[in-house]
């Protein structure tokens, strides 16, 4: 009999909310119940009007306004979790109704007995956390109003995915071709656009944790004769830009995100959205970064993630309702694809893919081996140096095959049972450390890769891309999908494979897309081209 079936007659119509489970974490142990006074907070998920038709290249998005006033919380929706919450004690402080989402406050006890759960302290060989096991449970005439509650449980959800390769002071520099690169290197060997200044072009950036030094960031960019970008903090849930003077922390998430976007996208403005580092922390970054009035950022870079299966259901939905709402709202989401290969870290002898690169709608960045110099690429392999330090991708186990990836021939997984499934990635760039970027972190320098660099790579080029535009491509996935090789927007890549056990690799790099490297990485002034025709 399990609690639900023995609670008292208060909760005998009460529910399970679908996809909400959680299990301990591996090599966690439970040390004793959570403190009953704590306070904390936890975000609600409410249903809102279906957001239908989302179309690539379509003449006109949504605008935040529009959003808002089409797609908002239903008042009445509003009244009964705001009743619910008087109710158990709980107090609204903070409502996102064109989101969808409600935070609410209070006490450890009154959330336990409000979402019938059993909250307990846990520790980890890393951490300790605040987590539960089993379902959380809703009132029945809720059932169909609350979507998911993320929150009560605060392990940390996400994983970085850089990888630094070493310390060096000065770089090295020769005529000869040199194994690592600045950002505007990169770019210029995958051919961006060299003269646009995209000052009209907000790139928004979601870190959970970590921070970053402003005289750090001052030096770094005149050290390539570029200026400095104008930055904006987001904070979230207390979270602010607190560099913890760790470079092999978060800090070299936020700097190395930071520092690869606005160099290879001069002029553009950055917004940096720090949230903590749990499932309700990351939603908010997401759902604060779409529907953000203020700095109104068109295209967003993520560089954090996890395999799938450490996810709950629940908060995948969540996040990926978010992610059709950036597609409405014309708004172009970058995610890295992972550094674990085809595993993503994850050793049970299947593969994984990582959330949130595995959503149908946001634009899912694998990691490629770059060698060359000035504009000419001499070599371009999938990045894959062996045991856990490779590229992520795959095909999803949560999310449907999209119908623009139809003609990808995405092959069925490789775990037992074949499924057809979303395939990860869409798109790739340098990403092994050994020819990684060099990049300015808590005072010292550093080469850096992982496939969050490329990300806000590619973040930059869509804001390139915007900005030559005059308007945000969105949602581009179907449309990248549908261009023709002739047109030569992509470089595809095909030697190598994910399987960072150096087998033969359950995805291997193949002509056309494939479960390494995507479609393959960008020809930036060709891609601009094609693109250009498909929008105007």
């Amino acid at each position: 009999m399990n609690k639900l079936d023995k609670s008292n007659l208060e909760h005998a119509n009460y529910v399970r909310i679908p996809g909400s489970e959680r299990t301990a974490l591996p090599s966690a142990r439970k040390i004793g119940s959570a403190e009953p006074n704590e306070q904390m907070s936890v975000t609600v998920l409410v249903r809102r009007p279906s957001i239908t038709n989302i179309k690539p290249s379509q003449s006109r998005f949504l605008s935040r306004e529009q959003f808002a006033a089409d797609h908002s919380i239903d008042p009445e929706d509003l009244k009964k979790v705001e009743q619910f919450s008087h109710e158990h004690g709980l107090e609204i402080k903070e409502i996102n109704v064109a989101a969808g989402t409600i935070v609410l406050t209070g006490s450890i006890l009154d959330f336990s007995k409000a979402f019938d759960v059993e909250l307990t302290n846990y520790e980890h060989t890393d951490f300790t956390y605040r987590g539960r096991e089993g379902h959380v449970h809703i009132p029945e005439d809720l059932a169909d109003i609350i979507e998911a509650v993320v929150g009560l449980d605060n392990r940390p959800q996400a994983i970085p995915h850089f990888r630094i390769l070493e310390e060096t002071e000065p770089f090295a520099r020769s005529n000869a071709a040199k194994p690592s690169f600045t950002p505007p290197e990169v770019a210029q060997l995958y051919n961006f656009p060299s003269d646009i200044n995209c000052n009209d072009q907000c790139i928004g950036i979601i870190e959970l944790g970590g921070g970053y030094r402003s005289d750090d960031l001052e030096t770094y960019f005149n050290s390539l004769g570029i200026p400095s970008p104008t930055i904006t903090d987001v904070s979230i849930g207390g979270k602010k830009n607190q560099p913890t003077g760790d470079p092999n922390g978060p800090d070299g998430e936020v700097v190395l995100d930071i520092e690869i976007a606005a160099a290879v996208a001069p002029g553009a403005r950055i917004a940096v959205y720090f949230a903590p580092n749990t499932d309700a922390g990351f939603l908010r970054a997401i759902t604060t970064a779409i529907h953000d009035n203020v700095s109104k950022p068109s295209v967003i870079s993520i560089s954090w993630g996890n395999a799938e299966s450490r996810w709950t259901l629940q908060a995948m939905k969540a996040m990926n309702r978010a992610f059709q709402d950036a597609a409405a709202l014309g708004i172009t989401i970058c995610c890295a694809s992972g550094d674990t290969g085809s595993s993503d870290g994850i050793n049970d002898g299947l593969v994984h893919v990582d959330f949130p690169a595995s959503s149908p709608y946001v634009l899912g960045c694998g990691g490629t081996r770059l060698e060359g110099s000035n504009h000419t690429i001499t070599n371009e392999v999938v990045w894959n140096e062996g045991i856990d330090s490779g590229t992520g991708g795959g095909v999803s186990h949560v999310f449907d095959l999209p119908s623009w990836q139809e003609k990808a021939h995405v092959p069925p997984s490789a775990n037992p049972g074949s499924r057809a499934g979303r395939g990860v990635p869409d798109v790739a760039g340098n990403a092994d450390p050994a020819t990684g970027y060099e990049v300015l972190v808590d005072g010292r320098r550093f080469i850096i890769g992982g496939t969050s660099a490329v990300a806000p790579l590619w973040a930059g080029l869509i804001a390139i891309i915007n900005q030559k535009l005059g308007r945000s491509v969105g949602f581009v996935n179907p449309v990248l999908y549908s261009l023709s090789p002739e047109g030569k927007a992509f470089h595809d890549i095909t030697i190598g494979n994910n399987d960072t056990d150096h087998g033969t690799g359950p995805y291997p790099s193949q002509a056309g897309w494939d479960a390494c490297t995507g479609l393959g990485s960008p020809d930036g002034t060709q891609l601009m081209k094609e693109l250009i025709t498909r929008y105007s």
